[in-house]
């Protein structure tokens, strides 16, 4: 895939990168708690706006359906953009998405943890990258149990699979977004060290701890 870098993409970067921020920092698994849930998720289980913290309400289908639609903003802030602005500018739009929904403005910058959003910003940018962090986080979660290892998993192979595919520049933003998302992991990192990290579907009493 080629990158048109021309002084026209370059004057719409900020603007690309503002969009997908503010795709990003919907909040759906708020919303959608509060419209047809227990309410205010960050109440609930790790406090997390995340479908695995819905996963812990027990709602199934509502954990689906924040994960569809995380995935889905990242994604459609890539295609967006490129359509308007090209493949380059999406790099920035995709940046901004997962920065959005790690960093909501409207929830004080405490959002989630990016990995959905991330899955379909990459997947957007490059089928055949996307497509290999998702079987990696499918493969890891099914193996494990723990969603926080398989997000971990599937962002570090991301970049891999990017330069396998021959696409450096969509390797070098998995690579740059997969730093974001294992940063806002350290929690659950130094759990997983000390092995007492929850696995999926396990439900947190008390009160909120960090979540993937």
């Amino acid at each position: 895939m080629g990158y048109d870098i021309s002084a026209e993409v370059f004057r719409n970067i900020h603007l690309a990168t503002f969009i997908g921020y503010m795709l990003g920092a919907i909040p759906f698994g708020l919303i959608l708690c509060i419209l047809f849930g227990p309410g205010d998720i960050r109440k609930t289980g790790s406090g997390n706006i995340g479908a695995t913290n819905v996963l812990r309400t027990g709602n199934r289908p509502l954990a689906v359906t924040t994960l569809i639609l995380d995935a889905g903003k990242g994604a459609a802030a890539v295609l967006i953009i490129r359509y308007f602005w090209g493949d380059f500018a999406a790099l920035y739009a995709a940046a901004g998405a997962v920065i959005g929904h790690i960093l909501p403005f409207w929830l004080k910058f405490k959002g989630g943890k990016g990995v959905a959003t991330t899955l379909g910003a990459l997947l957007a940018v490059n089928w055949i990258m996307g497509a290999g962090a998702i079987a990696v986080w499918l493969a890891s979660a099914k193996l494990g149990k723990i969603s926080s290892l398989a997000a971990l998993a599937a962002m570090a192979a991301a970049p891999m699979a990017g330069f396998a595919a021959g696409d450096t520049q969509a390797a070098w933003l998995a690579l740059i977004l997969a730093v974001i998302v294992w940063l806002a992991h350290h929690q659950n990192i130094a759990r997983l060290l000390s092995g007492t990290e929850p696995r999926i579907g396990e439900k947190s009493p008390g009160r909120p701890t960090p979540d993937a």
